[in-house]
């Protein structure tokens, strides 16, 4: 009994991985990159990840400690698993790291460029030119809108749900 309270990983731990387990989830959807038209690329996948990522980072923040944790578990997974992916791609060990400091800092790019967007709602052109620069960067951005309308139905749908729920794990994506 000692022992299995010793090592179970703690409640924000398993929520953070669940978390990231449903963006993993949601970003497989194949309406985004069929009917949304986003590149089914690695840099379009990231990209895809990252908006998902930022959008339960967003509802979680300012939400106490408990959520604070929980955001980090969220982040550390989602770190954990794109080291995992280079690795995974044939980066080389020496590599890794150079390769994780420019995901990191496009990360941190991408969450102060989305925070800006959002901070700017309810005028949609920060987010729209947001999302043709970065998800659509190297693809046509005709699917853009359809994107943008997406992206804001996650984020009041992140909204509505109670933050019990997300501290647990569970997360309702709105449909695609």
């Amino acid at each position: 009994m000692l022992l299995d309270r010793l090592f179970r990983p703690k409640p924000a731990l398993t929520a953070g991985r669940a978390l990231y387990a449903a963006v993993v989830d949601q970003s497989r959807t194949p309406a985004l990159y069929e009917a949304y038209a986003a590149p089914d690329t690695v840099e379009g996948r990231f990209e895809i990840y990252t908006l998902h990522v930022f959008l339960l980072l967003d509802r979680l923040k300012r939400q106490g400690p408990q959520a604070s944790e929980t955001a980090q578990a969220l982040f550390d997974t989602y770190v954990s698993a794109l080291d995992a992916a280079l690795r995974e791609m044939g980066v080389g060990d020496l590599s890794v790291g150079k390769k994780m400091r420019k995901l990191g800092e496009a990360f941190y790019g991408r969450v102060k460029s989305y925070e800006t967007a959002f901070d700017s709602l309810p005028d949609i052109a920060a987010l729209n030119a947001l999302l043709v620069r970065t998800v659509y960067a190297e693809a046509p951005s005709g699917g853009a809108p359809k994107l943008l309308d997406y992206v804001l139905a996650q984020r009041a749908a992140l909204a509505d749900q109670p933050l019990d729920r997300l501290l647990t794990g569970d997360v309702a994506w709105s449909p695609a």
